[in-house]
Order: structure tokens, then C-alpha cells, then sequence
């Protein structure tokens, strides 16, 4: 087995990604307003990959869906080229390259969708696959089709040489200066010699890149060891709209997939349906995303202590002051990009606590309300894992106030379900919102 260059990050990866707002049909001048928003607003906050989407080489997408026999724009070896309509730098056989070149000069990260599998155009064209003396219908697969996007077939890994075409592709990909590829159509059914194939083509590629798996309906954590040796991230849900249903809902999978969180791999809970979205997208018209402010709050902690890649899917030059503001909190980024041991500690609906540490000895505790009614609750420190007595600020970091701790000797109605002996942080939680609080170093 091979495992991919790059494969792992020190981090959770952090960027912007086009399909929230633009579905299928983002355009270069696009792509290139939302980059350089982020190298002005966000990059200093570790933002810093570009994500093109879903169907770039569908001279035909729409709104709202996929197009049967789409005239895919592709080379003569069967490999995917960006439409050069909506992409007029790819023109002439340039492919992303201009484009990777422009937001590498930004100090950014360029990151690409793609399907697996080989195109059915190919197949039907019978393409050569270079480096090898096979054509496209020799490694095609139609018996492992997507079952939602109709443009692609499987590749049958079988056949001695298959591989050949998924690394001329990465070849492609690396010539361009890809730093980031989003494969799509790998988590359900788990796709093992897909991945293996993806995983192998990046390392012979010569460029490191990152490699992102999706969608992650029904993933289970069998799949651990496999994953970290092939893959950056994947993602452990299907896709997650601005509905507090899906948000709700991530809260049982990342009990069970953050604690494996790490270097080795990151367990991703989707994008970020944050701010403008739908412009031209797979779900409803356009809109100002339709969570309300404490339930971006709730999103965003849970993402962050559970250290999530980030991915924020709205139009960044057109999304509300609010939003970015949120995407810009460096004391909450911290716990994102610092923490480690980040699990879940409670929960009892409506109340649900979350605990990871600092590198320095600080301890984070996130306290969610998932129920209809404001929650006023007293956290006793021994069930957040947190010193009897902090030496030092409390401090709740989306607000930046100082949450005063005391000490219960005996119990009273004022920390009722507090141990005498513990110290109880007074906290008033909104309706499906949360609290991230720092904890000082101890000692």
C-alpha cells in the first residue's frame, strides 16, 4: 500500500468552496472575487484554500441539477478540461493553470471537484488512456455508476494498467498546480480500490495535494485506518443545508468520529452554509442562509471544537457583516487549529457539553442548548474535567466576556446539580445556541 504525500495537515484544511452558492455553475470572475475577499478579510485567520466545485467542464450546467449526455469539455485522453466559457483563462488547452497561477499569487491554495470514475463520452469515444496501450472501454466500469450524477462511469481496477488513467489525470491536475482535489462518489458505497487508485495517482504525481473524500452518508468508523492512510479528510454526513435539522443531526456523528480527529486525518462534517447561498445553487432560491444567528453560533462551535475542516460555501463578497464576523474570531480559530482530545462529555437533552485542550495547558469547554426554551444552567467543573478553582479569567470567546466562577461548599438552590467542593460557571444558553469558554492553564 502507498500513502499519499500531503495526505495529512497540521491542521483541519480552511477555505471557501463554490457549491453552496453556485451549485454547478460557478464562473472564473467568481471564483476570483471570493479569493481575493479571502486574502483580504480571512487568509490572516488561516482561510486559505479556493475550492471550484462540481461540473467546471459542463459547457451546459444549470441550476438545480445535472444535465443526461452533458457535452463534457475533454482532452483527447478522456481527461476533463474546464469549460473555457465560464473559465476564458482555460482556454487553448490551459486548463486551471492560469487560474491556480492567480490565486497562488494571492497566497492561496487552489482546490478542484472532481467525480471518479471516467467520463461516458470517453467511453463511448473509445479515448486512448496515456501511458498506457489501453482506451476507455477497457478499464470502464458502467456497473459502478453514481447513482446521482450521470456523468461518469466506474473504472474496473481489475484490469491490469487501469491505473494509468487516474494518474495521467493527476499528472493533469499536477502540471496545473492543484493543491487540493475534492473527489466525489467515494463514501457511499465505500469505494476501497477508488480511493486506493486517487491515493497511489497523487503520489506518483509530484505535487502534494491535499485529497478530500465525499459524501459520508452512513460512513462508519470500520473505515478508520483505511481512511487516514489514503485521504486528508472525509466527510461524515451527506450534504448539510441551512436547516437546523442538519446541523442538529451532526452533533451524534461528531460524538463519534471527533475523538480520531488529528494530523493522521480529519473527520469533516460538511460546508459551512454560511451567509449568501443559493445563487445559483443544487437547493432553493436565492437567500441570506436561513439559520438564525445563534444557530451559526451553534454550527460554528461544534465545527471548531470538534476541529472540522472548515469549508464556507457562501458568497463571501455578498454575505452580511454578521457572517464574516464570525469567520474571523481568532480566539475561537485557536481552539479550531490548537486543540486536541476533543470529545463529548454530556449529554441530556437539551444541554450537550463538549472538552478539548489548549497547547499551553488551557482547557475549552462548549456548552450547547439544542432544546426550544433558553437554558440557565451552572456547570460544575468536575464534569467538564476543569480545575476546582481556575487561576485566572474564564473567558467566553465569541463574546470575548469574563464568566465569573465560584466555589459551592454546600449545596444550594443557586447551583443546584453542583458538587460541593466544585467551582459553577453561570451560563444562560439561547435556544439551539452554545458558549465556548477558555479555561486558564493550570499552574
Amino acid at each position: 500500500m502507498t500513502t499519499a504525500p500531503a495526505t495529512s495537515s497540521a491542521r483541519p484544511p480552511m477555505g471557501w468552496n463554490s457549491w453552496d452558492s453556485y451549485g454547478t455553475t460557478v464562473t472564473e470572475a467568481e471564483v476570483l472575487a471570493n479569493a481575493h475577499f479571502l486574502a483580504e478579510h480571512l487568509a490572516e485567520f488561516g482561510w486559505d484554500t479556493v475550492v471550484v466545485d462540481i461540473d467546471w467542464s459542463d459547457p451546459s450546467a444549470r441550476s438545480h441539477g445535472y444535465n443526461q449526455g452533458a457535452p463534457l469539455v475533454m482532452d483527447e485522453h478522456g481527461r476533463v478540461m474546464p469549460d473555457p466559457v465560464r473559465f476564458p483563462s482555460a482556454a487553448e488547452g490551459a486548463g486551471f493553470g492560469p487560474l491556480a497561477d492567480e490565486i497562488h499569487a494571492l497566497g492561496l491554495k487552489l482546490g478542484i471537484h472532481v467525480m471518479r470514475g471516467i467520463p461516458r463520452r470517453a467511453v463511448a469515444a473509445n479515448t486512448p488512456v496515456l501511458g498506457s496501450e489501453l482506451r476507455a472501454s477497457d478499464i470502464a466500469d458502467p456497473r459502478n455508476a453514481c447513482e446521482w450524477n450521470p456523468h461518469m462511469v466506474g473504472i474496473d481496477h481489475s484490469v491490469p494498467g487501469a491505473q494509468a488513467y487516474y494518474d495521467s489525470v493527476l499528472a493533469l491536475y499536477a502540471g496545473w498546480g492543484v493543491d487540493f482535489l475534492k473527489v466525489d462518489d467515494m463514501l457511499w458505497p465505500y469505494q476501497a480500490a477508488e480511493i486506493e487508485a486517487f491515493s497511489a495517482a497523487i503520489d506518483r504525481c509530484g505535487r502534494p495535494m491535499q485529497l478530500s473524500l465525499s459524501p459520508g452518508r452512513d460512513l462508519s468508523l470500520t473505515r478508520l485506518e483505511h481512511l487516514r492512510e489514503h485521504a486528508t479528510m472525509w466527510r461524515i454526513c451527506d450534504d448539510l443545508w441551512d436547516r437546523w435539522e442538519d446541523v442538529e443531526a451532526n452533533f451524534a456523528r461528531f460524538a463519534r468520529w471527533a475523538p480520531h480527529a488529528g494530523p493522521d486525518g480529519w473527520p469533516d462534517g460538511d460546508m459551512l452554509p454560511l451567509g449568501r447561498i443559493g445563487i445559483r445553487a443544487e437547493r432553493g432560491q436565492p437567500r441570506d442562509d436561513l439559520l438564525t444567528p445563534d444557530e451559526r453560533r451553534t454550527l460554528m462551535t461544534l465545527w471548531v471544537i470538534a476541529r472540522s475542516p472548515l469549508m464556507v460555501g457562501g458568497d463571501l463578497p455578498t454575505s452580511d457583516p454578521a457572517t464574516i464576523a464570525l469567520l474571523q474570531n481568532a480566539d475561537v480559530l485557536a481552539v479550531h487549529r490548537e486543540g486536541h482530545g476533543a470529545r463529548e462529555v454530556f449529554r441530556e437533552d437539551p444541554l450537550i457539553l463538549w472538552t478539548s485542550q489548549g497547547s499551553r495547558g488551557e482547557r475549552y469547554v462548549a456548552a450547547f442548548n439544542t432544546g426550544e426554551d433558553e437554558l440557565a444552567v451552572s456547570l460544575d467543573s468536575q464534569d467538564v474535567g476543569v480545575p476546582a478553582m481556575p487561576e485566572g479569567e474564564v473567558r467566553e470567546l465569541w463574546s470575548g466576556e469574563i464568566v465569573p466562577a465560584r466555589a459551592v461548599s454546600v449545596q444550594s438552590d443557586e447551583a443546584r446539580g453542583v458538587a460541593p467542593g466544585s467551582t459553577a460557571l453561570d451560563v444562560r444558553i439561547p435556544r439551539h445556541g452554545a458558549v465556548l469558554l477558555r479555561y486558564p492553564a493550570v499552574g
